[in-house]
């Protein structure tokens, strides 16, 4: 349940510390909460314990933590790297450190808005790889239980602070990353992409034995090889090619585990001209050398 305030608005949120052991896990939750704004009324609310940087949202705030934000009704503007973007039900809203900006409900139609709050070097490296980025900072992802089943997992934690609520509450900060990522990625498919996805699946499982030249791939399922490329990579975050020795590295092993194939003839059969590069790739895949592949498999 989310308390109220003393005007009966439905509030929570903690501002959190955290110790050296917690950095340890290399990411920390630094703040939660959750907030329902009605209309006409101004933003953000005053409310004690708020730092100043929260009191600055409305009008322009430069932030040393990530914050992910989930508007669930209502409607409202959010502003960074001078652009604005339109905030309805569903939205999510990425802050990153260091980058300006602002959001804020529509004066006579408010809203109702979740954040979680966090830092730390995995946080750095997930923004390095592109997971989070300043180009990137709204998804519609829809009205979804899920999200707000985590969120309402941190409130829990940060609120009752048992012995290693920062390493769970920074667990499902991640939690909460992966499925914003999956529902954004599910959301910009179509079904003629996704057909097209599997039947170029479909090939490549029937031709596993065999060299396919995948630069004429997509001529043959009548797209260019570029479209094919890029449409395959945003759907399974693998390029065709990547795909193809994933599921050839898959069936090298089975192959091997059965202990009726040298590890030439797997090879060879597979498509692999040459044994010793296909060695070398098992290995880089497995991290394993398929000379002890089987041995592994069995010990």
């Amino acid at each position: 349940m989310v308390p109220s305030d003393a005007n009966g608005r439905k509030s929570f949120f903690r501002y959190l510390t955290y110790s050296e052991e917690d950095e340890k896990w290399q990411l920390v939750c630094t703040d939660a909460g959750y907030c329902e704004v009605p209309p006409c009324t101004t933003y953000p609310p005053n409310k004690e314990g708020h730092p100043q940087a929260f009191k600055s949202v409305a009008v322009g705030r430069t932030l040393a933590e990530y914050q992910i934000i989930y508007i669930t009704k209502g409607r409202g503007v959010f502003e960074t790297n001078q652009t604005t973007y339109v905030v309805v039900p569903g939205s999510i809203l990425l802050v990153l450190p260091g980058v300006r900006h602002f959001y804020k409900p529509e004066f006579d139609v408010g809203w109702t808005e979740y954040w979680v709050g966090f830092k730390g070097p995995h946080a750095d490296t997930l923004r390095e790889q592109g997971f989070l980025s300043p180009k990137k900072p709204l998804y519609e992802v829809g009205l979804q239980n899920s999200l707000l089943s985590i969120y309402s997992q941190i409130f829990e934690l940060v609120q009752n602070q048992q012995p290693l609520y920062q390493v769970r509450a920074s667990s499902l900060v991640l939690t909460l990353i992966s499925e914003i990522l999956a529902h954004e990625r599910r959301t910009v498919q179509h079904s003629n992409s996704e057909q097209l996805v599997e039947r170029a699946k479909f090939f490549m499982e029937e031709n596993i034995y065999r060299e396919v030249n995948l630069n004429g791939f997509g001529e043959m399922l009548g797209v260019s090889t570029s479209h094919l490329n890029s449409v395959f990579k945003s759907y399974t975050a693998m390029t065709p090619y990547q795909y193809f020795i994933s599921i050839k590295i898959r069936r090298a092993k089975e192959l091997l585990e059965s202990g009726d194939w040298a590890i030439k003839e797997v090879a060879f059969r597979l498509g692999f001209d040459d044994q010793y590069y296909f060695s070398r790739l098992f290995r880089k895949k497995t991290g394993i050398p398929p000379s002890r592949w089987s041995a592994f498999v069995h010990q």
